[in-house]
């Protein structure tokens, strides 16, 4: 099944692009492998990724991922974007499917990289009324607190979420939420259980 994240990393325009990783959300772990020594992750550098890094945060477009030998190597992150040249506000909305993607990183040109879970606001699974919700641009993302490199609260965080929209589920079929007033308080409510440290970013899909 694997655990999948979506990387952002800035260019030198301020846009970004935009790479994959199948197992990069289990325990936030991008958080520390993705430094300038290793831009894609995965415990020793390679040239490879290296000169791959260098050429598409300047804006050029090339073949990347496998080594000279047609082997993909050890790297977290797939070489090959998924996107480039996107400001972040489209890749929210457009590319982020907060459904499949656990986790969101953004990495930026001094490689700080932030992480943030998903929180999907989709209740398809919750309510007895709702057939589907869209997935894509559809949810929350938070970041989540460190203590000694380790995310505290994570799980408990995504367990809460879980828990408040199976009671928003409920509601929506009891009459007590339209469609609007679930998704109104789903957000209302990921801000309020937010610390004021931490940074909260909501995408609707209307």
């Amino acid at each position: 099944m694997g655990h999948r994240a979506l990387i952002a990393y800035e260019r030198r325009d301020e846009n970004y692009n935009l790479h994959y990783s199948h197992w990069g959300a289990c325990d936030l772990r991008l958080k520390h492998t993705i430094t300038e020594a290793t831009p894609f992750g995965g415990e020793c550098p390679t040239e490879v990724a290296h000169e791959a890094f260098d050429a598409l945060i300047e804006g050029e477009d090339v073949e990347t991922g496998l080594d000279e030998y047609g082997r993909r190597g050890t790297a977290d992150v797939d070489l090959e974007p998924r996107a480039m040249d996107v400001a972040l506000e489209e890749i929210l909305a457009e590319h982020l499917d907060y459904l499949q993607h656990e986790a969101f990183y953004i990495v930026d040109r001094s490689f700080d990289v932030t992480a943030y879970r998903t929180l999907w606001f989709g209740l398809q699974y919750d309510s007895e009324i709702v057939e589907s919700s869209p997935c894509v641009g559809h949810g929350a993302l938070r970041t989540v607190r460190w203590y000694e490199g380790e995310p505290v609260g994570d799980g408990h965080t995504r367990g809460a979420f879980a828990g408040t929209k199976r009671v928003v589920g409920d509601m929506v079929d009891r009459g007590v939420f339209d469609r609007d007033g679930a998704l109104e308080y789903l957000a209302a409510t990921v801000r309020a259980a937010t610390c004021p440290h931490a940074e909260v970013r909501i995408t609707r899909a209307d």
